[in-house]
Order: structure tokens, then sequence, then C-alpha cells
């Protein structure tokens, strides 16, 4: 009988929340042991999770979006990621993997071959979004990782492009992946009248929602009847007439929130993929969605889209 692969899987953004690579990590596992892949599980300690065997961590944030004091606890954070690059390593070899894969670039050194899964480049392509330490962090960090791995699985064409035009990784290397559509929803009967057009995720500068509540508000000023606008996630706003948050809502509630929406509306000026974008569709939701190649190559035709920065069109996309 031949032995199971072996593979040690970073776990750390498991415990993140609601994010695309929480989700990835909470099917990818399961789908890898339906392959008969013996997966070992790993979690930096302190990070999101905690994790007994690595000792003690760096408690943290976010670093990408950090300024002023949170930076400094940032900065920290970020060397406390280098530190756990450099565990992984040892962790492979203590436990026999075979492969090491990180969910994220991770820069790590070990005597196995490694996988990293690349998600997006957004912090090349809009770097004022990205706080400064990060913007140098990543630049350096996630391209060693790209370039060290055997592997770099990338979530669509428009990402392999980036790897390989920014990183120079042959595209030899690089595999094209496609997410699946994400978290498992139930499938609930549309409303017969909509009630609400739906925003799912963060607030971090790249999702734009400045431009949502400003094309929102150009919305609503000349509909005769307008809808509300809920953001569920992370995203915080200020308050304002018709603008509603449902702080991290769970399958269900989120399923309840696509079956009385009018459309997601995804203002997003980049993606490596899209993937609520990819869960409205699935629940039937219409998407209203900022043009950029990673959500035009999920969507394709199935999305009406606008430019990017364009609050006007974007409120005409709402009426």
């Amino acid at each position: 009988m031949m032995r199971r692969v072996r593979v040690l899987v970073d776990t750390t953004f498991a415990s993140r929340g609601h994010s695309g690579t929480g989700v990835y990590l909470e099917r990818l596992l399961p789908a890898l042991r339906a392959q008969g892949v013996e997966v070992v599980e790993a979690a930096r300690p302190g990070r999101y999770g905690e994790d007994p065997e690595a000792g003690p961590g760096t408690s943290g944030e976010d670093a990408q979006h950090r300024r002023g004091p949170a930076a400094l606890r940032s900065a920290a954070n970020l060397a406390g990621d280098l530190r756990w690059a450099a565990e992984l390593g040892r962790r492979a070899a203590r436990v026999g993997a075979d492969v090491l894969h990180h969910p994220l670039p991770v820069p790590a050194r070990a005597r196995v071959p490694q996988v990293v899964t690349v998600h997006d480049l957004a912090f090349v392509h809009h770097p004022a979004d990205f706080a400064p330490a990060f913007r140098r962090y990543a630049r350096g960090a996630h391209r060693a990782a790209a370039r060290r791995a055997a592997i770099v699985v990338a979530v669509s064409q428009a990402t392999a492009d980036d790897v390989h035009r920014a990183w120079g990784v042959p595209r030899g290397r690089i595999v094209v992946a496609y997410h699946g559509p994400g978290q498992a929803l139930p499938l609930l009967a549309r409303a017969e009248a909509p009630r609400h057009f739906l925003y799912v995720g963060d607030d971090e500068p790249r999702k734009d929602v400045p431009g949502l509540l400003a094309a929102y508000a150009r919305y609503r000023a000349a509909a005769a009847a307008p809808l509300a606008l809920v953001l569920a996630g992370t995203a915080h706003a200020p308050r304002a007439p018709g603008v509603e948050q449902v702080a991290r809502p769970d399958a269900g509630a989120l399923a309840a929130l696509h079956a009385a929406a009018a459309a997601l509306v995804h203002p997003s000026r980049h993606e490596g993929f899209g993937l609520t974008a990819l869960e409205a569709m699935t629940a039937g939701t219409p998407v209203l969605a900022v043009r950029n190649p990673g959500v035009t190559e999920v969507c394709g035709d199935a999305a009406r889209y606008v430019d990017p920065g364009d609050a006007a069109a974007l409120a005409d996309g709402l009426t």
C-alpha cells in the first residue's frame, strides 16, 4: 500500500473570521482529506487563534491598513509572521511532511517542496490603499515566497498573470485553481419584492465602501421609493439614511439577506477573484460590480459593471 502524502498546512488565517482566506481554508482542508491526503494543521499562536505546540507568539491585528499607534503593533505582528515562517520549516521537518502549503505567501525555508496560494496583488496595483509597513513587507516577503515555491496556486488567470509579470515566476510553476462558490449558504426562496441592496465584506480601502456610500446617497436622493443598503460583515460606516449594518452574519442570516436583496453591490477597485460575487450568483442574487480583472473573469456577462471611481454610474446601476 502506498503511503499517503502528508501536507502541513498553515491554518493561521482560518481564525481570522469570515474572510476570503478563512473560507478558502474552511473548504480546502476537507477537500484535501477527501482526496486521501494526510493533512497536518499548524497555526501561529496569538495571530488569530492559538496553537499551544508552537510556543509563545505575538498578539496583533491585520497589518495591511494600520496607521498611527496601531502601526507599531502591526509592525511587531509582521515581525512575528517572519518568526512563524522560520518555525513552519522546522515544523514540517518535525512532522515528516512531504509538502508545506501556505494559503497566503509566507517566505518559509523548508527542506520539502512548498506550495503557496496567491489571492491577489492589490498592494501592487493600489499601493496607497495599504500601510507603508505592509507594502514593504509584502513587496519582499510575498515575492520571495512565490519565487521560492515549487508551485504557486493562483485563484484566477488575472492573478496568475500578475504573479508572472510582477514577480517573474515562470508560468510553468503557476497553477490556476478557481475557488468554488464559497461558504455553503442555504438556498432560500427569493423575496417577491426586494427590500435592500447588499454589500458583504470589510471596509479595507480597496473595497471602496466610501464610494459605495456616496453612490447610494445619490441614488436615494433621486429615487421615489429607495431601497435600504445593508452592510454585512465587518464594514463600518457613519450613520446615514437608509444604511443598515449587520455585523458578521452567519450562513443562515447571510442567506436571508441575499434572498431579500435587489442586488449584491461590489464596489471593490481590485480583486484577485471576487468570492462574494460568486456567492451571490450561487444564491441567485444579481451582481452590480466595479469593473476589475478578477471580478470580470469570474462573473463574465452575468453581472452589471461600472467603471472604478464613477459614483454617478454606480448610482445609475442601483436605480
